[in-house]
């Protein structure tokens, strides 16, 4: 400190004001103020009034450097955590109850009356400002790549958890609203429907995605992807042109016409290479799916083109949106090659609303990954879904879901036959 005051001055001689203007540690400082004293050069109430300054610098010196020892402690600390602060930890738990009734299927077949739960756990991390990362955990009865449910079944026994997301995204500085994700990774493209796409579906694969603002409330956005399905599925060779493959883009567009009004179009191509070689092992072991032609299929070749659109609306007594989709299975011979549907979302009072109509022709899309809760998770079918929910409290909600169907290939056992589906949840996320 420097040991240099008006009353100090006023109490020294030439010689010892040249002395104290230069800086001293407190120890010296001290060792001067008695100096002073014994040869009479100050008072004793001054003598007292400086050594109480002495003493008040001293205490604010000491605690000066203990709080930049601590600081640098912190800063030392905070290092080891920073990733904590960038990682988030996202879940859910739904309990389900679940009736499926098809008309003419025995007590033993495809009717159910089951209880169910889905839990999820996944975290998210920033590595640094252009990389994100991201895995989940999710339940599942087995491997089937449309469900995260598991059966209340089997005498208190464990139940299975298996990866369902692992994925990096690369996001350049260098070109802004770009993504290059790699992993099994949450759906990149956007859906307005589940008919092509079951919603507990995470693709494995290459993917680009990116948006393009045009300004004002207008933007461009879209999608590409490259996804194996299944190596070497025609047992001929290792290199990638015998793979099971599936290629996807997907161009769109958000604009605003009105403050009230929100439109979303947009057009999707999913097109597979080699699907004619995929079909389910007569032995050895066996996946879910097991090939693109289950569920109502009767072809193997897919190359949809997909349409869809939705209108969000507000300023009426309540929000509504409207949405739809139509899908082309250009790939195919078979004339049932057309799947599409339509309906709405708003919230009345505290509930929330949605319907949709569908008509999914026997080949428009994949068996393997069309929506497993519609008419028993097949296609060749044609039917409503009504949908409710009830938010009883911040990330805790009720909900029932109620699946109209007519289905061709219903069960194993059935055609032709009404398919309908209860489900009522309740969901907590956190």
């Amino acid at each position: 400190m420097r040991f240099v005051s008006t009353r100090i001055a006023a109490g020294l001689c030439g010689g010892m004001v040249l002395a104290m203007s230069v800086p001293a540690s407190a120890a010296v400082d001290a060792k001067l103020l008695e100096m002073l004293k014994a040869n009479g050069s100050i008072s004793p109430a001054q003598y007292a009034e400086l050594q109480a300054e002495l003493s008040k610098d001293q205490q604010a010196q000491q605690q000066a450097v203990s709080q930049q020892v601590k600081k640098e402690d912190l800063s030392a600390f905070e290092k080891k955590v920073a990733w904590a602060s960038k990682t988030q930890f996202k879940g859910d738990v739904r309990v389900r109850q679940e009736t499926v009734k098809i008309d003419g299927e025995s007590n033993n077949g495809a009717d159910k009356n089951r209880q169910r739960i889905r839990a999820r756990l996944g975290a998210y991390s920033e590595i640094n400002p252009q990389v994100d990362t991201g895995i989940r955990i999710a339940t599942g009865g087995g491997d089937d790549a449309r469900s995260t449910n598991q059966d209340l079944n089997g005498y208190f026994d464990k139940k299975q958890i298996w990866l369902d997301q692992a994925y990096i995204d690369f996001h350049p500085k260098a070109v802004e609203n770009l993504h290059l994700i790699g992993g099994k990774m949450v759906q990149p493209w956007v859906s307005m429907g589940d008919v092509i796409w079951d919603s507990d579906i995470n693709p494995e694969g290459l993917a680009a995605t990116y948006k393009y603002p045009l300004g004002g409330k207008t933007e461009l956005f879209g999608s590409a992807g490259y996804y194996t399905l299944k190596d070497n599925v025609d047992g001929e060779g290792v290199q990638f042109s015998h793979d099971l493959r599936l290629y996807a883009g997907q161009l769109g567009a958000r604009f605003a016409p009105t403050d009230n009004l929100k439109v979303t179009l947009g057009g999707s191509l999913y097109t597979y290479d080699n699907g004619s070689d995929s079909r389910c092992p007569t032995t050895g072991a066996v996946t879910t799916p097991c090939a693109l032609a289950v569920n109502g299929n009767s072809t193997s070749d897919f190359r949809l083109y997909e349409g869809f659109g939705q209108i969000d609306i507000s300023g009426l007594p309540v929000p509504l949106t409207l949405y739809g989709q139509y899908v082309l299975n250009n790939g195919t011979s078979s004339d049932q090659d057309t799947a599409w549907l339509t309906g709405f979302k708003t919230r009345l009072y505290v509930f929330n609303l949605d319907y949709n109509y569908r008509d999914v022709q026997r080949n428009a899309v994949v068996g393997a990954f069309t929506d497993s809760d519609f008419a028993n998770g097949t296609t060749g079918s044609r039917g409503h879904k009504f949908k409710v929910g009830y938010d009883i409290d911040k990330n805790f909600a009720v909900g029932a879901t109620y699946y109209m169907a007519d289905a061709d290939y219903a069960s194993r056992t059935q055609t032709d036959a009404k398919t309908n589906t209860l489900q009522l949840d309740v969901e907590a996320k956190f």
